[in-house]
């Protein structure tokens, strides 16, 4: 498989004892109105200035640390070099822990994609996976760090491509409780309402086809900035450039015989584990009892 994105990330997935050298890459693209900060007197770009709170002055970025609030006015300075050292064995890999089924995961937890693309001659592990989640119909839920920082992931099979989805930790997700909602069943409502909003909702029903639906705001701007640069209603600035970040290559590990020796790990220590009942760790807060 090959790409014509350049790859923000390279590592590998892991699961059992098997690697699969994969490639990150972008799998969504902003389609909105990037709008600039302009000075209105000389027309020139206007930056995000980051300033001292107490002096007022700008600071520049190589004077910036990273301070975390370890008690009331106290902070520890932590550099990105000593998170990287102390994540040195996780940083390049997707960790999956678990796999579970596709539709157990609220699509609340959702947060951001990213396209998984082989790398060496990891085709044949990389298909294996994509084949074998699409068959049980299950997705693999994983640890990542990307730019120091981790991220709770799942790995969703495609057609074509393995998609690493970031999630949003649980305890980042709201109850539903919180909120004021109706009761499950209705408020008063009628059989006869019921059919009806079902007939609708079978009139409406067509296949899911994302490229019918386009952005009519952007479009309606977009018409107005054609129009104003027709009229000269244009001003030139310049633009600075800015390039992506690059992970380091994983190596090829060959996957057959360790495929079996995961599988063997596994069953033993399930073998050896007291038999007790464990919660979900993705059940919906829409499915919480009252």
């Amino acid at each position: 498989m090959t790409s014509n994105t350049r790859a923000i990330w390279n590592g590998a997935i892991s699961f059992g004892l098997v690697n699969i050298p994969v490639a990150l890459h972008t799998a969504t693209r902003d389609s909105g109105i990037d709008f600039e900060w302009l000075d209105k007197r000389t027309m020139d770009l206007v930056g995000y200035k980051k300033i001292n709170k107490k002096t007022g002055q700008e600071v520049e970025k190589e004077d910036i640390v990273k301070g975390i609030s370890y008690d009331n006015g106290r902070y520890v300075v932590i550099s990105d070099d000593e998170i990287q050292n102390a994540l040195a064995e996780s940083t390049q890999i997707i960790e999956i822990e678990s796999f579970v089924f596709a539709a157990e995961i609220p699509l609340i937890y959702f947060e951001h994609p990213y396209y998984l693309a082989p790398i060496g001659k990891a085709d044949k592990a990389y298909t294996l996976l994509r084949e074998t989640l699409l068959k049980m119909k299950r997705v693999g839920i994983a640890r990542v760090v990307l730019r120091t920082k981790q991220h709770f992931a799942a790995i969703v099979p495609t057609e074509s491509a393995l998609v690493l989805i970031l999630l949003r930790w649980a305890n980042q997700i709201h109850s539903w409780k919180e909120i004021n909602l109706p009761p499950k069943g209705g408020v008063g409502l009628t059989e006869r309402e019921f059919a009806m909003a079902e007939q609708l909702v079978e009139a409406m029903s067509e296949p899911w086809e994302p490229e019918k639906y386009q952005d009519s705001f952007r479009a309606k701007v977009m018409a107005l900035v054609e129009e104003k640069a027709r009229t000269g209603h244009i001003e030139t600035i310049l633009r600075p450039e800015v390039e992506p970040e690059h992970g380091a290559l994983a190596e090829v590990i060959d996957f057959t015989e360790l495929l079996r020796r995961s599988l063997h790990t596994k069953i033993a220590n399930r073998s050896e584990k007291p038999k007790t009942k464990t919660k979900s760790a993705f059940k919906s807060p829409a499915a919480e009892k009252n």
